[in-house]
C-alpha cells in the first residue's frame, strides 16, 4: 500500500469532497480557470472531440468536466445483439461473478481482494439474480468523458443510494483497500430488460462531488448515513440502449452487473484494458 492510500484511511473523505464541490462550481472566472487549466495539463485532457472545444467558455470546472461530446464522437456498435461499454475508462476487472455457496456471488476486485454483489447492491435479494452471473468494472479518469451510458435498453426499476466512504478509487487503492467497491458511497440503478434485469452502479471516490441522473438530476445527497432507496415502477422511465444515463462530478467508477447466460463479455477485455463509449461490452448469448 502506498503512503499516499494509507493516508486516505484517516483523510476526512467528506470535508474534502464538500470542498471540491464547492471549487467544482465555482463561477470564479481564476479559480474555475485555473483547476480546468491544470487537470488539463496533468492529464492531457483531449478537448478537440468536446462539443465546446474552448476551455475558457466553460463557466465552472463542474461544465468542464461533465462536458458533452461533439455528435458522431462516439457511436454504438452496429451489431444490434451486442451489449455496449457505458463509458470511456479503462477496464478495472471484468469476469464471472463467482458463486460462493451462500446464495451470494463474489466479484474480483484486485489481487486478494473480493467483494459480494449483495455488499455492492446494499441488498442481498436484488443480488440474487446476478449471482453466478457476469460483470464489467470501469474506471473513468479525469481525462475521460464523463457521461455513462447504457449498455442495453431498460426500464428504470428502482435506484438505491448507499452511503459509505470516499477512498480514491485509483490503481493502488484497489489493489489495497480491502472491498473498495462495496465500501464506497455508491448510486445502484437497477433496469429491467427484456433479458432480465440489469444494474449499473455508479461508484464515487474521494473528490467526487455527486453523481446525477438523467431522470432526476442529483442524486447523491449531501451525505446521508443511512441507505435511500427510490421506487420508479410504473413510471415508465425507458433508457434506450446508447442513450445518456448519468454523468460524474469528478472521475469514478461505473460497474455493469448481468444475470448469468445473458452475455458473453467481449474475450478481448481484461484489467487495464483501454475502452471508449460504444463498442462491445459483450454479446447476447
Amino acid at each position: 500500500m502506498s503512503p499516499l492510500t494509507a493516508l486516505t484511511y484517516v483523510l476526512p473523505h467528506r470535508a474534502l469532497s464538500s470542498l471540491a464541490r464547492a471549487l467544482a462550481y465555482s463561477t470564479n472566472v481564476s479559480t474555475k480557470q485555473w483547476l480546468i487549466d491544470t487537470v488539463t495539463r496533468k492529464f492531457g485532457v483531449d478537448l478537440s472531440e468536446a462539443a465546446e472545444s474552448d476551455p475558457t467558455a466553460y463557466p465552472t470546472f463542474n461544465a468542464f468536466f461533465t462536458r458533452a461530446l461533439k455528435p458522431g464522437a462516439r457511436v454504438p456498435d452496429p451489431d444490434p445483439r451486442t451489449l455496449l461499454m457505458p463509458a470511456d475508462g479503462r477496464i478495472s476487472q471484468c469476469g464471472d461473478i463467482v458463486p460462493d455457496g451462500s446464495g451470494d456471488g463474489r466479484i474480483f476486485q484486485a489481487k486478494g481482494q473480493s467483494f459480494t454483489a449483495a455488499e455492492l447492491l446494499g441488498d442481498a435479494e436484488a443480488a440474487r439474480p446476478f449471482a453466478d452471473g457476469v460483470y464489467a468494472t470501469v474506471y473513468l479518469s479525469p481525462r475521460d468523458y464523463h457521461r455513462v451510458h447504457m449498455p442495453w435498453t431498460g426500464t428504470l426499476r428502482e435506484t438505491v443510494h448507499v452511503p459509505g466512504r470516499l477512498f480514491s478509487v485509483g490503481t493502488d487503492a484497489v489493489a489495497s483497500v480491502p472491498r473498495l467497491f462495496a465500501r464506497n458511497e455508491r448510486l445502484v440503478c437497477h433496469f429491467d430488460t427484456d433479458f432480465g434485469p440489469m444494474a449499473s452502479v455508479m461508484v464515487g471516490a474521494l473528490l467526487v462531488s455527486g453523481v446525477e441522473t438523467v431522470w432526476s438530476g442529483v442524486e447523491i445527497p449531501a451525505y446521508g448515513d443511512r441507505i435511500t432507496r427510490k421506487d420508479y415502477r410504473g413510471k415508465g422511465i425507458v433508457l434506450e440502449r446508447f442513450a445518456e444515463m448519468a454523468r460524474f462530478n469528478y472521475g469514478s467508477t461505473v460497474i455493469v452487473l448481468l444475470p448469468k447466460g445473458v452475455a458473453r463479455l467481449a474475450p478481448e477485455l481484461r484489467a487495464e484494458t483501454p475502452v471508449r463509449l460504444g463498442q462491445e461490452l459483450g454479446r447476447l448469448s
